[in-house]
């Protein structure tokens, strides 16, 4: 019960000050918004931070890759697997987000701030947002995906320079273990943040936010546990037929128990393995894609990228819908998944992103943190289950079939 409510606590905690906002802002209506500078400072502090974070953790993770060549098939056929279950979640998110779309009763109490918020993409805008044409605009949060870019080119830079470059590949992973705990130290302040903003949107949406929210968690949940149930089945049936549908959800039941009990797809990395193992992926693919898939592949976090998304556009009166819309939305989604994995409350990172590539305001961020936040637990189980099942399917698709039951050890 002690461990339960120590990986829990921080979810705990924000929900205990969004709760806390929540009351005040019905409590004292209009006169809550005095709060909204609390909130405002808090939001200000993430943005100053997120640039240095999210550079310092791609630059070193891609500085600090060693030997994936002697394992290129194997890499190349998870690489494929992990976007194609990615795409896969967004997809199916978006289709039940149009079957049973959000109502825009917020757009007319946002339609100062959806005036911001009507970026549309041009030749030149596309420009800008894949790069920046000085160095100093990539330290803007307007400009974050030209800056991850940056970064990815830094971290190759870095990895190619070998030996001579050992020095600036020790400073990135110095700056990326900083600025981690940088971000923990600001998110500490985030219930009393959160909560303050919480109590705003309460005074100035009024009952419209909390239909919407109630909404989109409903059809979080719903989609969540339809792709856990019926989706990881049929690539469990992909991956080794019937037998293979046997031997995922024999062992799938203690990786699940452990991502629920923990939070953290990280920390359920022991019990995958072991699991993998038991379902018929050999100890080479295991040992590969599962602590690789722990932080880089999120089918959770894709479902979640997605509903954030809707319900912002949907707080700014904006149609969740259009090719170019929808392209930007999957592309996010599959970047969200690599940030999110080696950065504490890494989600907001990607909130941030998706939010500035869109040309929303700062009042876009807590609405997001808010949902992000409430779908966590089966986001989690999402994210750390799904790496077992995808090891199935890459041992499939890399080796030709699973191991013989008679040579793993099952349970």
């Amino acid at each position: 019960m002690n461990n339960w409510i120590k990986n829990y606590s921080s979810i705990i905690w924000l929900l205990t000050g969004i709760l806390a906002g929540t009351l005040v802002g019905v409590i004292f209506g209009k006169d809550a918004e005095i709060l909204k500078p609390v909130g405002d400072i808090f939001l200000n502090l993430l943005f100053v931070a997120v640039i240095p974070l999210v550079f310092f953790a791609i630059a070193s993770a891609i500085a600090n890759l060693q030997g994936t060549q002697k394992l290129s098939r194997i890499m190349w056929v998870m690489t494929a697997v992990f976007l194609g279950m990615i795409l896969m979640a967004a997809i199916l998110t978006i289709t039940a987000m149009w079957i049973l779309p959000l109502d825009n009763s917020m757009a007319k109490a946002t339609a100062d701030l959806s005036k911001e918020a009507g970026q549309k993409f041009t030749g030149d805008s596309i420009v800008q947002l894949f790069t920046t044409s000085e160095f100093f605009n990539l330290l803007s949060r307007k400009n974050m995906l030209a800056m991850i870019i940056f970064a990815i080119l830094v971290g190759f830079g870095s990895l190619r320079a070998g030996e001579k470059g050992k020095a600036f590949s020790e400073f990135l992973n110095a700056g990326n273990e900083a600025f981690k705990q940088v971000f923990i130290i600001i998110m500490k302040a985030g219930p009393v943040g959160l909560g303050a903003y919480f109590a705003y949107q309460v005074a100035e949406f009024g009952p419209a936010l909390f239909g919407t929210y109630a909404h989109t968690l409903g059809i979080g949940y719903g989609v969540s546990l339809f792709y856990y149930a019926v989706f990881y089945s049929i690539y469990a049936f992909i991956a080794g037929g019937v037998k293979g549908i046997k031997r995922f959800w024999r062992n799938n039941i203690i990786p699940s128990a452990t991502a629920v009990a923990t939070c953290s797809s990280i920390a359920t990395i022991p019990a995958n393995i072991d699991a993998a193992k038991k379902m018929g992926v050999s100890d080479v693919i295991a040992g590969i894609t599962i602590p690789l898939g722990g932080p880089l592949h999120k089918d959770g976090s894709s479902v979640s990228s997605i509903l954030k998304m809707a319900v912002v556009f949907a707080m700014f009166g904006r149609g969740f819908d259009g090719p170019g819309v929808i392209a930007v939305a999957l592309g996010m989604t599959v970047l969200v998944s690599i940030v999110e994995g080696g950065i504490p409350n890494g989600g907001y990172i990607g909130e941030l992103l998706f939010i500035s590539a869109y040309g929303f305001p700062p009042e876009a961020l807590p609405p997001a943190i808010i949902i992000g936040t409430l779908i966590d637990p089966v986001a989690t189980l999402l994210n750390a289950t799904g790496d077992n099942v995808a090891a199935m399917m890459i041992n499939r698709f890399a080796e030709g079939k699973l191991v013989p039951e008679d040579k793993t050890s099952v349970s």
